[in-house]
């Protein structure tokens, strides 16, 4: 595979990823250490509680008994009635782990080798500080309502795809649709929906570290439906979590198909688990997939609105989320590619300078023949209100990308909106 040029902001990038996959490791590692300690604390909690009730109810026999040693009793059970109240509050509160947490909630404290201490935080206030830090965590609505209303617009006719919707997550209803009920054939979109099912399947994220082979029947049958690739090769042992990344930034088809052998053994069987998850998300009625990679067949099929609920899904499984927003990564090291494999999601690459307000975080294209180029993304406005937007049968691979920018900018700022003229670039996304 050619060497792709990575650019200075896109290196700035890169470090800040891994800077921040790296905190998130270290979260997970102390946080695990905090629960092996409550459970150590409940023992002797536990324990320390019959040990208080025991130790109390001597104390009354011997004031009873021995008088002379009032005093001294006297002082034994206000100790002992202390630590009784001390555990009792405790208990009262719910939480235990209060006791565990007051060095590490200083502010500003930081540990020996001037690392801060982590403070115990909500998935709330996680979610908030990531959106202030544009680290979005994935905000979608449990049930997704794609049913237009009375309210609902027509799509700008400065929009070439024959399909079209955006919903808006924080009222959870559809803003402007164009045919987002009708079947359409969604191509690589697909991906999004495979990497969905795998990460469902994949348990503690650890197994993302895990090691899957490549084939030569995965690699023939890439080959003989000319589908998009990452580049591996047979025999190559790669990292499940660049099968996800390989998945979705070049569309690979041999990531993909690797994803499915690993998670369920064999394709058939993975694209089972697909069509249970749509099951699962309520769409199985109107849509139907035959395989893990989007190549066309009549019974593999979606509608604009179907593929929005895939994305909702997606976006709120953090190994989906991060696989779905990079913009560029680069495989593990091994043999066969000692530097790894630079690989990008040229999608997110070429919107992110057209878009002239809101941030597009993730998004996956698709094109064969009979689709025509599709796509489907995930994007926030300046108040970090959330949306989904998917098009397909757009006649071009820049014209999906204007369509999606078009649709994005009528509402992240309405009063600023001029109907564009399109430009008269062209060439597809991907081809596969």
């Amino acid at each position: 595979m050619a060497d792709i040029y990575i650019d200075r902001e896109t290196v700035e990038y890169e470090e800040r990823r891994k800077a921040r996959a790296l905190r998130r490791a270290e979260r997970a590692r102390q946080q695990r250490e905090r629960e092996k300690r409550i459970k150590r604390y409940l023992i002797v909690a536990g324990g320390s509680a019959a040990i208080v009730i025991v130790a109390v109810v001597s104390l009354f026999f011997l004031l009873s008994s021995h008088k002379k040693n009032t005093a001294q009793t006297a002082d034994g059970a206000e100790s002992a009635e202390n630590i009784q109240v001390d555990i009792t509050q405790t208990e009262a509160s719910g939480d235990v782990r209060e006791l565990l947490y007051e060095d590490a909630d200083i502010a500003g404290e930081e540990t020996g080798n001037g690392t801060p201490l982590m403070t115990e935080v909500t998935e709330e206030e996680i979610r908030q500080t990531a959106i202030d830090n544009g680290e979005i965590t994935g905000i979608g609505q449990q049930l997704l309502n794609t049913m237009p209303d009375e309210a609902t617009a027509g799509v700008s006719a400065a929009v070439d795809s024959g399909y079209a919707i955006l919903v808006s997550l924080s009222d959870n209803r559809v803003l402007a649709s164009r045919q987002a009920h009708e079947r359409m054939y969604p191509a690589s979109m697909t991906k999004v929906l495979t990497v969905l099912v795998a990460a469902d399947h994949l348990g503690e994220e650890q197994h993302l570290d895990d090691i899957f082979t490549m084939t030569q029947a995965i690699e023939g049958f890439s080959y003989e439906n000319g589908c998009s690739n990452v580049g591996f090769s047979v025999g190559e042992r790669i990292r499940v979590e660049d099968l996800f990344y390989g998945t979705i930034l070049p569309s690979g088809a041999d990531a993909a198909m690797g994803l499915a052998e690993y998670i369920a053994g064999d394709q058939d069987s993975f694209v089972a688990m697909m069509n249970e998850k749509l099951d699962e998300l309520g769409i199985s009625d109107s849509s139907h997939f035959t395989n893990c990679v989007g190549i066309y067949n009549d019974d593999h099929y979606s509608t604009a609105a179907d593929m929005a609920v895939i994305m909702n899904a997606a976006i709120q499984n953090p190994v989906c989320l991060k696989a779905l927003s990079a913009h560029t990564y680069t495989t593990t090291p091994t043999s066969y590619h000692p530097e790894g494999i630079t690989v990008s999601n040229w999608f997110l690459r070429r919107i992110e300078d057209k878009q002239e307000t809101g941030t597009v975080v993730c998004g996956k294209t698709g094109f064969v023949k009979e689709s025509l180029n599709c796509a489907v993304s995930y994007a926030t406005d300046d108040a970090g209100k959330g949306y989904i937007c998917c098009t397909g049968y757009a006649h071009g691979g820049w014209k999906a990308i204007y369509d999606h920018v078009n649709i994005y900018s009528k509402y992240f700022d309405p009063d600023g909106y001029v109907e564009p003229e399109i430009p008269e670039e062209t060439g597809d996304i991907e081809d596969d």
